[in-house]
């Protein structure tokens, strides 16, 4: 059983001009196999673990932070709501098990605590797994059991309401579901705001796992604290692999509240 899991933005140290992060911490997902991390990095797959944990970067374009797991934007600064709607991508699926999962969340990058809801999918035996969680990393995520299709249409948000507390709420307006988590976390920053596209990893050995062909995954009403995210000078997020080579490519943030991520790759 593959487990995978999501690792943040924090502990990095600057290797030779480049961010180099700390090895993520591990987490669940769904039944499919694998784990996911919560900054650019890593993150569980269902049949087993999927989670998210703060980003790992390997560097800087010129307009862009490169990560080995995340793709999408990040504010940093004190963060204490951030909000989105995305549309359920299609999973694109060969025999490879694949996975890719979108979320919003706070922390993660540059800190090292994650709190972040969104949608999954992950490909097995050439069939697609959808499906929503929450996740309070570094403990293990939880996953939805409610149903999700591509093209449905998803909402968002992940508030810090004091002295620890978060609430976490995830809506399927199309299939008419949602769920409101609330949870505890005294030891967080709230230092960052996300929202992103995710390759998930291994949970037990750490590695990236292959990102599922979601074609484009749109987000859009982005806001964090309650303002346009655009307002908070967002850092933009590109998924790459060991060599360099992007895997996806992030649009402008248009209006302050939308972008686009495009698949291009699913190698590690």
């Amino acid at each position: 059983m593959l487990r995978r899991w999501c690792i943040p933005l924090a502990g990095l140290a600057l290797v030779g001009g480049a961010l180099a992060a700390s090895a993520p911490a591990a987490a669940s997902a769904p039944a499919a196999a694998a784990s996911h991390p919560a900054r650019p990095t890593i993150h569980l797959i269902r049949p087993a673990m999927h989670g998210t944990a703060p980003i790992a970067v390997r560097g800087r374009s010129a307009n862009a932070v490169l990560s080995t797991n995340w793709s999408g934007y990040a504010a940093s600064g004190r963060s204490t709501s951030v909000s989105a709607t995305w549309t359920e991508p299609t999973g694109h699926c060969t025999s490879s098990s694949t996975f890719s999962v979108f979320w919003v969340g706070l922390d993660g990058f540059g800190s090292r605590s994650v709190e972040q809801t969104g949608s999954e999918v992950d490909c097995s035996g050439g069939h697609a797994k959808y499906f929503g969680w929450y996740e309070m990393f570094p403990a293990l995520p939880v996953s939805y059991s409610n149903p999700v299709r591509p093209g449905d249409h998803l909402a968002g948000s992940v508030t810090f309401t004091g002295s620890g507390h978060y609430t976490l709420v995830l809506k399927d307006t199309t299939q008419g579901w949602s769920h409101t988590i609330q949870k505890t976390r005294n030891a967080a920053k709230n230092a960052s705001a996300e929202v992103i596209a995710e390759a998930p990893a291994d949970a037990f050995t750490g590695a990236v796992l292959p990102l599922t062909n979601f074609g484009t995954a749109h987000f859009s009403n982005a806001a964090v604290n309650g303002a346009a995210m655009g307002n908070a000078n967002p850092t933009k997020i590109i998924m790459v692999n060991a060599s360099g080579r992007a895997k996806d490519s992030v649009s402008a943030l248009t209006g302050g509240t939308a972008f686009s991520v495009t698949w291009l790759h699913s190698t590690r």
